[in-house]
């Protein structure tokens, strides 16, 4: 199995494969809005201005499994993040990333790189083969990830 097998849900509800991203480098993100971590969209909108164009995507994935930070609907999350943020990259349905019901996704990048998510803003960077090559905890600032995304965009 592969990244590239999985399915999962934009906030629209639509279907969408992850072989859609095959060939660019994504940074996976399981995200909230009210969390002490969500001023973090600022620099994840940063990143995706300075790197889209050469095969870079972030994926943000609503999680309100800590602490109830995610609230509301796909739709006012999306709101909240398009008028507060002015970001861009794809945003998908709120899921849950551990214990019963955890998205497959989520389960595929934990199989990668082991370990429960600790909380909101867990970030999986994945190389353009789809191979996870790195993950960073939610402390790690976005502008941190920088040097690592620019290697797999060489």
């Amino acid at each position: 199995m592969s990244i590239y097998d999985i399915k999962v849900t934009d906030n629209k509800g639509n279907e969408v494969s992850m072989a859609d991203y095959k060939g660019k480098v994504l940074l996976i993100v399981n995200t909230a809005t009210a969390c002490g971590f969500t001023p973090q969209y600022e620099g994840l909108e940063n990143l995706y201005e300075k790197f889209v164009d050469r095969g870079f995507e972030i994926l943000d994935f609503p999680c309100n499994q800590f602490a109830f930070q995610a609230k509301g609907s796909d739709e006012q999350i999306n709101e909240f993040c398009t008028l507060r943020y002015n970001t861009k990259f794809p945003r998908f349905k709120k899921i849950k990333v551990n214990g019963p019901g955890s998205d497959a996704l989520y389960d595929y990048l934990k199989s990668q790189k082991k370990g429960m998510i600790k909380w909101n803003f867990t970030k999986f960077l994945v190389d353009a083969e789809g191979n996870v090559v790195d993950r960073f905890e939610p402390t790690v600032k976005p502008e941190d990830i920088e040097a690592s995304i620019e290697k797999l965009l060489k």
